[in-house]
């Protein structure tokens, strides 16, 4: 992925907020575009290698990779073997067809910590963790509870 045209489209911004405050500051704009551009790549490639944890822990056993060439960077994915796959239509309460909804939900601060860490030792998602739980603690489709 070159990032090139995103560190462009960035300079040309901050170029065009600069210059509404006048013609004084073309050099400015100049000598300030040149040397942010190494801390735009750098965050750049900071919010990649944090979305590629992210789709890692999702993805688990599977991952994916982040590699750096020159100034590109191309991820690499790897799947899971066949074996540690998940079958078509094994998942529970329509999580085959894919739809999704999101909920807020609101917990005591230990709890939310608590959470977050039981989902980075299992390598996954605070969601994907959440919703595994949630999951597990419910009967199967089709048997309800008696209350």
């Amino acid at each position: 992925m070159d990032l090139t045209p995103y560190v462009d489209d960035l300079r040309r911004e901050l170029e065009a907020a600069l210059e509404t405050s006048g013609n004084e500051f073309g050099e400015l704009i100049e000598r300030l575009t040149g040397s942010l551009e190494p801390a735009i790549r750098l965050t750049l490639l900071d919010a990649l290698a944090g979305a590629m944890g992210e789709i890692t822990r999702d993805l688990a056993p599977g991952s994916v990779d982040l590699r750096l060439r020159g100034r590109d960077a191309t991820f690499v994915v790897t799947l899971p073997p066949p074996e540690q796959r998940p079958s078509p239509g094994s998942g529970r309460f329509g999580e085959e067809d894919g739809a999704m909804a999101r909920i807020n939900l609101r917990v005591p601060e230990r709890l939310k910590a608590a959470i977050e860490r039981a989902a980075a030792e299992a390598r996954r998602s605070v969601n994907a963790w959440l919703v595994e739980a949630a999951t597990a603690a419910l009967p199967p489709r089709g048997l309800r509870p008696t209350h």
